[in-house]
């Protein structure tokens, strides 16, 4: 047998899934391959986006993820300066409003938007998201977030967040109201009995009359049950509280320890804390952020990563910028050729301030800064070898699938991506080369 052909013979492997984590922002700019100026009009009408659905959809991701924040951040070096240069954390769209679009230009692929329960009130939430789930056709999931930026509290007219723990605790009891709401329709509700003149059979619509410790809602909604009777809730939950949440709650779950044995060690918490829960844990996917580094050959591979390891060792001050935002910790202050300062504390993303602190050892700020990305395990090389590299660590782990990351992205990227990649992890049978379910849950749940 020739090598091409055994490239191209399926191999008996489990399949896995594929999502893109993004958001609603401006694409890459000041950079080779930015587009056209008209392309940095695009973003704010969606058809940037709409362009992007419908690639990651030819290349049958599950599903597209748009993550959130409201705020302009200020927390580096007390001025919002920084952050607007670089376009860090704003200028940003709403994705709820953004959804739509996307859903409307797809026919397979899911979308999930991001909403906070520190600032959504849920029963907007739930039917928000109820009305989505019938726009898309049962595609829409709803990324569950705590927030954790004071800025954006205080738009919202609140002094600051809520500490950490309780955040989580006024989460998991909002996300119970909001599937109560979600199930206060029976699925046979809507009868439209012209016999009787009955569009609705009320006694299967009913009131929750949920009241907690921080929520409460007479109930019930005033929309339909949604199409999947449950949109897809995902969380990235990393500290203890967090993890609680998404192994009670999520259905999928992004997750972003360092290295195999700490993904491995995360899937399997994930699994054990759902079984304990009363879950099947196959019901929960745990997918982990890269960001891979494509090249027609690995030394161009390999040289892309120089640069872009070059580019940030030559101003370092995005990548501060965005740890500053989300960390709430002024990394101005810090001088770049030590250690993170143990009093460095957060009642932000405090599972990005400690595996921040695990990785970096002893590196200084400066080295760390370098070397730091976002993603679980490095994946660089030719389309062949991270396909390779994706599947073993597939096999160490357990499961379930990638959510790829790229802020911001680029129209080339992607292509890079969805036809050299993909392919080649459909040459292996390693993800789906075409959608078997019209909803979203069924078709994470397939494999």
């Amino acid at each position: 047998m020739t090598a091409t052909a055994d490239q191209d013979a399926p191999r008996a492997a489990r399949k896995f899934h594929l999502g893109w984590f993004g958001a609603y922002v401006p694409p890459g700019w000041n950079q080779p391959f930015e587009g056209t100026e008209r392309s940095h009009r695009e973003w704010l009408d969606g058809s940037f986006y709409v362009d992007f659905a419908r690639q990651l959809e030819r290349a049958c991701f599950d599903v597209l993820l748009l993550e959130d924040s409201s705020m302009v951040s200020d927390t580096y070096g007390g001025t919002s300066e920084a952050t607007l240069a670089r376009g860090v954390w704003a200028p940003k769209g709403d994705p709820v409003a953004l959804a739509p679009l996307l859903t409307e230009a797809t026919t397979h692929l899911g979308v999930s938007i991001t909403a906070s329960t520190s600032f959504y009130p849920p029963y907007l939430l739930a039917r928000t998201m109820s009305t989505l789930d019938h726009l898309s056709g049962g595609r829409i999931g709803w990324n569950v977030v705590t927030s954790s930026e004071d800025r954006a509290a205080q738009n919202f007219g609140m002094d600051g967040l809520p500490p950490h723990d309780e955040r989580y605790e006024r989460a998991q009891e909002y996300v119970e109201l909001v599937d109560a709401l979600w199930a206060s329709w029976e699925p046979d509700a809507l009868v439209m009995d012209r016999e009787s003149g009955t569009y609705v059979d009320h006694t299967k619509v009913h009131p929750v009359h949920f009241r907690g410790k921080h929520h409460a809602s007479r109930g019930p909604l005033n929309t339909l049950p949604p199409p999947q009777g449950r949109p897809v809730v995902s969380q990235a939950g990393g500290s203890p509280t967090g993890r609680a949440l998404a192994a009670r709650s999520a259905d999928l779950v992004l997750a972003l320890p360092k290295g195999t044995a700490a993904m491995k060690e995360y899937r399997d918490d994930i699994r054990a804390r759902a079984e304990a829960f009363g879950r099947d844990p196959d019901d929960v996917k745990v997918m982990f952020i890269v960001s891979p580094i494509l090249g027609a050959t690995e030394a161009e591979a390999a040289e892309r990563l120089a640069r872009k390891r070059e580019a940030v060792r030559a101003d370092p001050t995005g990548q501060l910028v965005g740890w500053s935002g989300s960390m709430e910790i002024d990394f101005s202050r810090f001088d770049l050729d030590q250690t993170l300062p143990g009093t460095a504390r957060t009642n932000g993303h405090q599972s990005t301030l400690d595996t921040f602190r695990r990785w970096a050892g002893e590196r200084t700020l400066r080295q760390a800064v370098e070397d730091y990305r976002t993603e679980a395990i490095e994946l660089v090389g030719t389309p062949d070898s991270v396909a390779d590299q994706m599947e073993a660590a597939m096999a160490e782990v357990g499961g379930d699938g990638f959510m790829l990351w790229m802020q911001p992205p680029t129209r080339q990227y992607v292509a890079e991506v969805t036809d050299g990649l993909v392919p080649a992890l459909q040459r292996r049978g390693l993800v789906r080369t075409e959608y078997a379910h019209t909803h979203l849950r069924d078709n994470l749940l397939e494999f």
